[in-house]
């Protein structure tokens, strides 16, 4: 007779959400071990080795940044960056002007794409809104730079699909980006020990003034002051 043998059960794989906790995971314990292990330069330390590369350090960090920006990834991994490796004021310049290029290539992207979408196909309250939006421009356009709960990215595709002038979208963007990003680079600056009061006094009048940035935004503008957006 013959012998029938138990047919053992097959084990199911992982599941995608599981396998990218294991994925995480295992990348998290590699870093520990690495910095452990592997001699990493201190913040003082790396930047004197980015000062050593010339002037191709900045040119290829405001390139990387600008292009990688134009994702969803965060800005703020770049500004401490710029704080360590330039000091606070080449890390600032370099930020603000590759954030700047970063959000216009976005908003042409989107402008190319999808033109004023919102203005041609939103709902009445949604047009409303995008018009009211567009005819203070420079001021809306400011005012949600200065939110740092807004994300950088996808601002710069919504704003590529309203009708927001192109001169109102960049001189916005880059007033509107310097409290925040200052702030960050200036914590990155912290970390290698060269923090002078007079960099603290500057950046705490960026602060103030990107505060009254806001507070002069929410009043909006008076009634008969509204102008209509513009053809680019």
């Amino acid at each position: 007779m013959p012998v029938v043998e138990a047919s053992r059960p097959v084990p199911s794989p992982l599941r995608p959400g599981r396998a990218r906790w294991y994925l995480l995971a295992g990348l998290l314990l590699a870093a520990v071990v690495v910095a452990f292990v592997v001699p990493l330069p201190t913040p003082l330390e790396l930047r004197d080795r980015v000062e050593g590369l010339g002037t191709w350090a900045p040119v290829a960090f405001l390139l990387v940044h600008a292009l990688v920006t134009t994702t969803p990834l965060p800005r703020t991994v770049f500004s401490l960056s710029a704080g360590v490796m330039f000091g606070p004021w080449l890390g600032l310049a370099l930020c603000v002007v590759a954030s700047t290029l970063s959000a216009a290539a976005a908003f042409a992207i989107a402008r190319r794409l999808g033109g004023r979408a919102i203005d041609r196909l939103g709902p009445g309250r949604v047009r409303a809104a995008e018009a009211r939006l567009s005819s203070r421009g420079l001021l809306s356009v400011t005012s949600a730079r200065l939110v740092p709960a807004i994300p950088f990215a996808p601002l710069n595709y919504t704003f590529g699909v309203t009708s927001v002038r192109w001169r109102h979208y960049l001189v916005g963007t880059a007033i509107g980006l310097v409290p925040g990003t200052a702030a960050v680079v200036l914590l990155g600056d912290a970390a290698t020990g060269s923090l002078s009061p007079a960099s603290l006094a500057v950046f705490g009048v960026s602060g103030a003034i990107g505060i009254v940035g806001v507070l002069l935004c929410a009043r909006g503008p008076r009634p008969g002051t509204e102008e209509p957006a513009e053809p680019d």
